[in-house]
Order: structure tokens, then sequence, then C-alpha cells
């Protein structure tokens, strides 16, 4: 079992930048591949990226590649999720997500409680 809990959403300006993080409870971080969520209103949750236990491979969807980047700092149970160019549609709580092994590149076995990120045209 791990927990998550999300920090670092806001409101911001569009072409603005964001950093969310993510701590995850318990001495097993290593073993999770871990991921980032979104959901806009109306809408149903997508997947923005992924990062594999090792930290060596990523995954991120098509609306994001380029502006966004994800990392882990194993020593800090954390991960990140770097956030650029922000545009209006990028609007949405975002949510940490934590897989086991089989769930790579989807990682979703675990959900943190979501951050609200708000971009301003």
């Amino acid at each position: 079992q791990v927990q998550l809990v999300e920090s670092g959403g806001g409101l911001v300006q569009a072409g603005g930048s964001l950093r969310l993080s993510c701590v995850a409870s318990g001495r097993t971080f290593i073993r999770y591949n871990m991921g980032w969520y979104r959901q806009a209103p109306g809408q149903e949750r997508t997947f923005v990226a992924s990062i594999d236990r090792g930290g060596g491979m990523t995954s991120y969807a098509e609306s994001v590649k380029g502006r966004f980047t994800i990392s882990r700092d194993g020593d800090k149970n954390r991960v990140y999720l770097q956030m650029s160019s922000l545009k209006p549609e990028d609007t949405a709580v975002y949510y940490c997500t934590a897989g086991v092994a089989g769930t790579w590149p989807r990682p979703s076995d675990y959900w943190g409680q979501g951050t609200q990120v708000t971009v301003s045209s």
C-alpha cells in the first residue's frame, strides 16, 4: 500500500510554468511506476505522463509532449511534473498515481487526492 499526496497546483497565466510534486509514503517507493493523470471539468480522467521504477523510461500523452517533464527522486520519495508553456486547456485537477510493474506505462493502482491547476488566458 502507498499513499500519495500532491502539491504545487495553482493559478498561472497561459504560457507560464508550474511544477507539481507528489510525495509517496512508505519505504517501497522504488517498487512503483509513477504517473500523473488529469481531469478537466465535465470530462473523463486522462493520462498525462508516467515514469518507470528506475526512472529510465517515461511516457507522455501527445497533448503534453515537449511541454511537460516527469521525474522522480528516490531519496525523497517524490515524483514531479514540470509543466511549461501552459495552455488554458491544461486546466484540470491533476492526480498522482502509483502502479506495480504490470501497469506500465499507465500506473493506476493508487491515486492521490488531486491538485487543481488553472491556466488563465
